[in-house]
């Protein structure tokens, strides 16, 4: 379903609309997200999607409503993404990072939003990508890829340029089940804000950084 002008009558962070119009219906999501872990379950890391509640947790860490230029590594099936949309200011983009080629897909039906940049492919291009849609430095970089199940090379990889891309002040947000993505982001950005989100199949740690403007206080 296409989104409505979100600069139609709405201040900045205010919803467009209702959250159950901006993704599909919430079974036809699951299954999805299911068969997505079935092809590659290193890849997605969890059988269901993300709870309302974890969705509202990030969209605060990463404090989506001021944000101008927001990354998301891993959308899934979009309910991250329909959140984040919705917190949104109306002349902020979205660019959204997905791996899979039947997730990419989906998102391209169900997300239909002026503010949405969808590109298919590695966290490892997210410099290649940014640079492609000519965008700034991201204010918030929001991610579910596992950092567990990934070779250790490429997880070391997507920590680096997660903390090179983004601007001094911005803030990187990691959900996941495991506390690995610390280990890997911490060299690059310091030390993490370490928070649960117990009401989520399976509950999950949320690391919230706020990149310093200081180069020398990253691994304070």
């Amino acid at each position: 379903m296409a989104l409505q002008d979100p600069r139609a009558g709405q201040g900045a962070g205010e919803n467009v609309l209702p959250p159950a119009s901006l993704t599909s219906g919430p079974l036809r999501d699951r299954f999805e997200f299911l068969r997505g872990f079935l092809r590659h379950p290193a890849q997605v890391g969890s059988v269901v999607p993300s709870s309302h509640r974890l969705e509202q947790r990030l969209v605060r860490s990463a404090a989506i409503a001021q944000a101008r230029t927001v990354v998301e590594l891993g959308p899934g099936t979009g309910g991250t993404t329909a959140a984040m949309l919705l917190a949104m200011p109306p002349t902020a983009r979205l660019l959204a990072v997905e791996l899979d080629p039947a997730f990419h897909q989906h998102l391209q039906q169900q997300l239909r939003d002026p503010r949405l940049l969808l590109e298919l492919g590695s966290a490892e291009k997210l410099a290649e990508f940014l640079a492609a849609r000519r965008l700034p430095a991201p204010d918030a970089i929001v991610s579910g890829i596992p950092f567990s199940t990934m070779p250790a090379q490429v997880s070391d990889r997507i920590a680096a340029i997660v903390a090179q891309v983004l601007r001094p002040g911005g803030r990187f947000v990691a959900y996941q089940v495991r506390a690995h993505v610390a280990s890997y982001a911490a060299p690059y950005l310091g030390t993490p804000d370490k928070r649960w989100e117990l009401v989520n199949i399976p509950p999950v740690r949320v690391f919230t950084w706020v990149k310093p403007s200081d180069p020398s206080q990253a691994v304070a």
